[in-house]
């Protein structure tokens, strides 16, 4: 992208240099030549001027009083019926001259060298195509300004895009100054509220479908159970047949919950849980520090959870800046194991923590205990639930927000070859 603004930038102002440049150095060579028989000939009228009082003598024209108008290593020539002056070098005939009427039947011819008026347009066309390829260079500082100012908010857009498409429904703030590519960040912005309600609203569905249908089929099988052991053999045998068709049915609800679940999370895959704690450190690292605060990571090693980078980072960076704007203190990112299929990442700090009557809605779109959109944990129990996680407020006072991830399977996990420590001369 960059690279086709700069080239197309720089074409065209090649072609706008070839199409005025030319020109411009042909009229400036010719003007030069111009000007210099111009000045020739305001210079001979008034030689004529001056030895106009001669011109009816019965002698021949003296120039001595006229010598000084002589261009240097020019020429002076005046004819008359009575004879020829002339003063400075008259063998150059290559010289630039202008001729005016002297008298009666006379002529005067006022030279100069030619080399004189080449050198002026040689300099003149110079420098005029010295600010042609100052134009150029202008061009093509501000083709490439112009390529960067374009190209990376594109970038950032197309990623923000992607990103999206991914499941990260964070909002980006970040504006460009560019008044269309803003206003598509505007719509990505919008789209990802909306898709996040939309898969919100889907996931509670779910939720709820499923605890309905395992309350009823509960409640279904249990009266199954009891025919199924009636002493009237046909109602018993009846009665046992139903029961399995609903343990059936009970299996397929199950099946069906955990294939959806592993689609939401298809784009997850093991990740080393250091590495993701330490980046999102990275990141955070420059803002916590401004604030006048520290940021801790507390990680057992060798923990491996099932999830997405992005969407882990950008859910912890969430309970991150959460933490940062209304929690006081250090803020602790802890991983651990909570059991053997489960990786928890607690996020805490020390500050006041979560009000009571907040807490049971703290994960609520729109709501907020300070002057913020309370937007922000509802995305990261998105994010997080996309994986196949969770995201809890474990405590209230002071704050503590618990991310659970899966445990890759072993079949999931694929080793990567890790180096050899490096050993020194012995």
């Amino acid at each position: 992208m960059r690279r086709r603004i700069l080239v197309s930038t720089l074409l065209v102002v090649a072609i706008t240099v070839t199409v005025l440049g030319g020109p411009l150095a042909i009229t400036t060579w010719r003007l030069v030549e111009d000007f210099t028989h111009a000045e020739l000939a305001g210079r001979l009228r008034q030689v004529v001027n001056t030895l106009d009082a001669q011109a009816q003598s019965d002698h021949a024209v003296n120039l001595e009083a006229v010598a000084i108008a002589v261009p240097p290593g020019g020429s002076l020539v005046v004819r008359t019926p009575r004879g020829v002056s002339a003063i400075g070098d008259t063998t150059d005939h290559t010289q630039v001259a202008e001729t005016l009427p002297f008298g009666l039947n006379g002529s005067a011819v006022l030279s100069e060298p030619a080399a004189e008026m080449r050198s002026r347009q040689l300099q003149a066309t110079a420098l005029v195509l010295s600010a042609v390829l100052l134009s150029v260079a202008v061009g093509a500082v501000v083709a490439t300004l112009t390529a960067r100012r374009l190209a990376d908010p594109l970038q950032q857009v197309a990623g923000r895009a992607a990103r999206l498409g991914a499941g990260d429904f964070r909002p980006a703030p970040h504006r460009h100054g560019i008044p269309e590519l803003d206003r598509v960040a505007d719509v990505l912005d919008s789209s990802a509220v909306a898709l996040a309600e939309l898969v919100q609203r889907e996931r509670d569905l779910v939720g709820d479908v499923s605890h309905q249908l395992r309350s009823r089929l509960t409640a279904l099988q249990l009266r199954l159970d009891e025919l199924s052991s009636h002493p009237d053999p046909d109602v018993s045998v009846e009665g046992a047949a139903a029961l399995e068709q609903a343990e059936r049915l009970s299996e397929v609800l199950d099946e069906l919950l955990s294939s959806a679940r592993a689609a939401r999370a298809a784009s997850a895959s093991p990740l080393e849980l250091d590495g993701e704690l330490a980046a999102v450190r990275d990141e955070w690292q420059g803002p916590v520090t401004a604030e006048g605060r520290t940021l801790r990571v507390r990680s057992a090693e060798g923990l491996v959870a099932r999830a997405t980078s992005a969407r882990l980072r950008e859910a912890l960076g969430v309970l991150v800046d959460n933490a940062l704007r209304h929690g006081a203190g250090t803020i602790t990112l802890t991983g651990r194991h909570s059991d053997k299929d489960t990786i928890v990442v607690e996020v805490s700090d020390n500050g006041d923590g979560v009000p009571s009557e907040l807490a049971p809605h703290v994960f609520d779109r729109g709501v907020s205990g300070a002057a913020s959109t309370g937007v922000g944990l509802a995305l990261a129990r998105a994010l997080v639930e996309a994986d196949g996680g969770r995201l809890e407020l474990a405590r209230t006072r002071p704050a503590v927000f618990a991310v659970f991830l899966p445990v890759p399977r072993t079949d999931q996990v694929v080793a990567a070859p890790r180096p050899l420590p490096a050993t020194g001369p012995r």
